[in-house]
C-alpha cells in the first residue's frame, strides 16, 4: 500500500468525509490537526484515514470506521469536541461532513 493510503478491510465499512475550507493563518491548526489524526487512529473501530489539503486551503479528510457506533464515539471524544469547537471558531470558513457506507472498494492499477 503506497504511503498516504489507508489500509481498509473488505467492505462493508463506513467513510466519514470531511471537506473544509481553511481560514487564513495557522492559529494552532497544524498541531491540532496532527494530534486529531493520530488520536482518531487509536479509537476503537477506526480503520484508517486519508487527508489532503490544496494550496487554496480546500481540504478533504476521509476517516474509515467499522460501524456507526464507532463514528458516534469519535464524534463525542472529549479532545475531538474541543477541536470541533476551535474549527468552527477559528479554522474553517466552511465545511461539509458526509457519512457513507462503503459497499465496494477497488485499488489499482492492478485491481482487487
Amino acid at each position: 500500500m503506497p504511503a498516504g493510503f489507508a489500509s481498509t478491510p473488505e467492505p462493508p465499512y463506513y467513510a466519514v468525509i470531511f471537506t473544509s475550507q481553511r481560514t487564513a493563518g495557522d492559529h494552532g491548526y497544524e498541531a491540532t490537526a496532527q494530534a486529531m489524526f493520530e488520536l482518531a487512529l487509536k479509537q476503537p473501530g477506526c480503520l484508517g484515514a486519508e487527508s489532503v489539503r490544496g494550496d487554496n486551503g480546500l481540504g478533504i479528510t476521509v476517516g474509515y470506521f467499522t460501524d456507526e457506533p464507532a463514528i458516534r464515539a469519535w464524534k463525542q471524544n472529549s479532545e475531538h469536541l474541543v477541536a470541533q469547537r476551535l474549527g468552527k471558531e477559528r479554522w474553517y470558513s466552511h465545511y461539509e461532513l458526509r457519512v457513507a457506507k462503503v459497499e465496494r472498494a477497488y485499488s489499482g492499477p492492478e485491481g482487487r
